[in-house]
């Protein structure tokens, strides 16, 4: 041995720094370094002769049955599992710079575990983003349909209708049992609007599609470092001109 061992140095297992990286908040490193493994070819591939190429079919068949296994785990995983009311309360990442990123923001995750652990982080980071997508393709599935639009805004001027007129004869408080009979008559004569306009499909369509196009958003994109936010990069310029 050329170098003496230090007695020391510490010595940390892969399975324990994973597990700090988890409990730290450094995802993006840990799913960086998962990608990186699966996408290295190891020592025995780039010692293979050519003459055996032939035999990497069994190898390329389990590397299929891989991707399809990842693929049924969408099926399987909760992505609203580490969703807090929280993570609705902050700033909206950037549409461009974070939501969307660059082409190499996204990749195929290398496993079912990888996967998860983008679903449930990216809708916790792309709460808000994910919630505008959403009422925008609700918005569309109702220009779409527009009988479905008209059923909606008629609920609402009745609606409308019934607080301006418990509020100008004050019903609330002279005859609160009419005010019941009316807010009973107004919540049937709605069920029975939205129901003839077929209000439902819309919405089934647009929780459908919404539904789509964030989780497999949220499995291809990769974890990034998180952005700081307006003040916070307003507090570190200003320190650094104080360093300065």
């Amino acid at each position: 041995m050329v170098f003496a061992a230090n007695p020391l140095s510490l010595s940390v297992t892969e399975p324990a720094f994973e597990a700090w990286l988890r409990d730290s908040g450094y995802l993006e490193v840990l799913d960086n370094r998962t990608t990186a493994a699966a996408d290295s070819p190891s020592l025995p591939d780039l010692l293979r002769p050519r003459a055996a190429a032939a035999a990497t079919s069994p190898a390329s068949l389990a590397a299929g049955f891989s991707a399809l296994r990842t693929l049924a785990s969408l099926f399987t995983l909760n992505p609203f599992a580490k969703l807090t009311s929280e993570d609705f309360t902050g700033e909206t990442p950037s549409w461009t710079l974070e939501f969307i990123g660059r082409a190499d923001s996204y990749s195929w995750p290398a496993g079912p575990s990888q996967a998860r652990m983008r679903v449930q982080e990216n809708f916790r980071r792309y709460a808000r983003n994910y919630g505008v997508l959403s009422v925008l393709v609700f918005a569309c599935s109702l220009y779409k349909l527009p009988v479905s639009l008209l059923g909606l805004l008629t609920c609402l001027l009745l609606w409308e209708f019934l607080g301006f007129f418990c509020g100008r004869w004050h019903l609330e408080e002279r005859c609160p049992g009419l005010r019941q009979v009316l807010i009973s008559i107004t919540l049937l004569a709605t069920a029975m609007i939205l129901y003839a306009c077929n209000l439902q499909l819309a919405i089934t369509c647009a929780a459908g599609v919404s539904y789509a196009v964030i989780v497999f958003h949220a499995f291809f994109r990769k974890l990034t470092p998180k952005q700081p936010s307006r003040g916070n990069q307003y507090k570190t310029v200003t320190q650094k001109k104080v360093k300065i």
